[in-house]
């Protein structure tokens, strides 16, 4: 454990790092780590964030359970932030924090899509907007969002969320937009290579 947790120093040293930090965690006064002579493991009592969210975001991507109770900006805040980001990079953590982010991706692309079934317009677009800002080279967020835009109405919404996409695709990666996003897009014209949606009527 302590090799794991200070893989950068001696052994001696990632040794006395783990007998202060459990020290220090002893002397809160809370029952924070259940640590025995062959395991160390967080209490039972401790409830885990990390836990509530991965919960949640597996009960979203199943099309068969309803999720009206956590449609919430409470489960929303949960899944805007990446598994401890601050922390040094080493394989075991570098792993679960891919497996994390991918899941909470999938995760707000599915809460914001329930969102927009139920009519719920803003709610959804917050949830799209941070799984944009999550990945914003991530196409299939930009969809979500865009189809939130559209349930509102709000077709100019819908472009211009277009357009940040292809600009972002463009200037990062050389490519354009797949042709099932631009199909979202209601009548349109092109114009210098770029869709321009048309007047109502035309």
């Amino acid at each position: 454990m302590a090799g794991t947790l200070w893989p950068n120093v001696t052994t001696p040293r990632a040794n006395a790092n783990l007998r202060s930090s459990l020290w220090r965690a002893a002397r809160t006064g809370h029952p924070i780590i259940d640590a025995s002579s062959h395991e160390l493991a967080i209490s039972k009592d401790i409830s885990v964030d990390l836990h509530k969210a991965v919960a949640h975001a597996h009960r979203l991507l199943d099309n068969s359970r309803p999720c009206d109770d956590i449609l919430t900006m409470r489960t929303l805040a949960d899944l805007s932030a990446d598994l401890l980001p601050e922390w040094p990079e080493n394989d075991w953590i570098l792993i679960e924090q891919e497996q994390y982010h991918q899941l909470r991706l999938y995760a707000l692309e599915a809460m914001t899509e329930r969102l927009t079934a139920a009519q719920r317009h803003g709610e959804a677009v917050a949830a799209g907007l941070t799984a944009v800002r999550t990945e914003p080279l991530r196409e299939s967020a930009h969809r979500v969002l865009m189809e939130a835009h559209l349930a509102a109405g709000n077709r100019g919404a819908a472009l211009r969320q277009y357009e940040n996409c292809r600009r972002t695709l463009r200037e990062e990666l050389g490519l354009e937009p797949s042709a099932s996003l631009r199909a979202l897009l209601p009548a349109r014209a092109e114009h210098d290579g770029r869709p321009r949606l048309q007047p109502s009527g035309t």
